[in-house]
């Protein structure tokens, strides 16, 4: 018998409306989900806890979200890490996302996206 583990995901961003909406969309797809709404909150979770998935907000109010980024590759090397930004062009300007989805954000597509990911890094380990 197999056992199903709950893909994680930690979700950092500021806006609690963003926090609220995004923990109920990822748990009805399955999601275990771990929200901070700051970076030393997340880097506090992240110390304790492996993630499968970060998505991080680019503007937090302790520090820019990209900062995250090494801690959780330092602690987590196989968790996927995704920017949430409102600001366009800014792809090539940080190193260490997976993916960056732009604000607003479109569930669906984030979904997918995180989904192709996910199952991309299974396929290589």
């Amino acid at each position: 018998m197999f056992v199903t583990v709950k893909p994680s995901i930690l979700i950092v961003d500021d806006d609690i409306a963003i926090l609220r909406v995004f923990s109920k969309i990822f748990q009805r797809k399955g999601y275990s989900v771990t929200v901070a709404e700051k970076g030393k909150e997340a880097m506090q979770k992240l110390s304790v806890n492996h993630y499968d998935v970060a998505l991080v907000d680019l503007v937090l109010p302790d520090m820019e979200g990209n900062e995250l980024f090494p801690l959780i590759k330092n602690s987590s090397p196989k968790t996927l890490t995704i920017m949430l930004t409102g600001k366009t062009g800014l792809q090539d300007s940080f190193e260490g996302a997976d993916a960056f989805v732009g604000k607003p954000v479109n569930p669906d597509k984030l979904l997918s996206i995180i989904d192709t990911k996910l199952k991309n890094r299974d396929t290589e380990t």
